[in-house]
């Protein structure tokens, strides 16, 4: 069925130790994902909303912010996933930021024009250098979708700018099972699509019940 096509057992998810604060996953995520030979993770463009500004507040939690005592609004996501190279292998001290709408669909930006609310507790930017085995991991808020222009209105996504010592790519992170997929510009004239979809899956045990999991792999093309 298609709720099979992309499933871990959930002993394979909680052999990766998912506590936020620096705690390592106590098996190597390699010997869960591994496959021989990868095609690049597609690109696309990086959007008006990269920050201006980047926060004084850049860490794994987009969810709260340093000095704040509340909490940004909407669906709790547990993102994480490797960077890799086309060979499969993990690309250790990569840098990893990620920007986004809230829940409501606004970015924290000066140029988003969209009358939906600012979320005062939602940063709408991370950064995470990856581990070791070329692990990431950020704590963020399920994405509204938003109006692009005059009939087009953009699916839930995460935008993404990943940078190696000798690789980049910029691309966008979608969700599995969102209507708006079907009809979105960017997404749409992508052969390899499927790629950027990812399903969100039930919490482990250990973060919160009413969050959920994703987990994404993204391959730095040869340049």
């Amino acid at each position: 069925s298609m709720s099979d096509t992309y499933k871990l057992s959930r002993r394979q998810i909680l052999t990766m130790s998912l506590a936020l604060g620096g705690v390592a996953f106590s098996a190597p995520l390699h010997a869960i994902f591994a496959q021989p030979g990868r095609k690049p993770t597609p690109e696309q463009v990086t959007g008006p909303f990269y920050p201006v500004m980047k926060p004084l507040d850049q860490d794994a939690d987009l969810t709260v912010i340093q000095g704040k005592p509340g909490k940004a609004k909407g669906q709790v996501i547990h993102l994480m996933g490797r960077v890799l190279n086309m060979k499969g292998e993990p690309i250790p001290g990569a840098r990893v930021e990620i920007w986004q709408v809230n829940t409501y669909g606004r970015y924290t930006h000066p140029g988003d024009t969209n009358p939906a609310p600012l979320d005062p507790n939602f940063e709408g930017y991370g950064v995470q250098i990856t581990d070791a085995e070329g692990r990431y991991r950020f704590k963020t808020i399920k994405p509204g979708a938003y109006p692009a222009s005059q009939g087009w209105t953009r699916p839930p996504h995460i935008h993404f700018k990943v940078e190696s010592k000798t690789n980049w790519l910029v691309t966008q992170m979608y969700f599995y099972v969102e209507p708006l997929n079907e009809k979105d510009e960017l997404l749409t004239e992508r052969v390899d699509k499927d790629s950027l979809i990812v399903k969100l899956m039930p919490p482990t045990k250990d973060v919160e019940p009413d969050s959920l999991l994703a987990v994404w792999d993204i391959v730095l093309p040869q340049r």
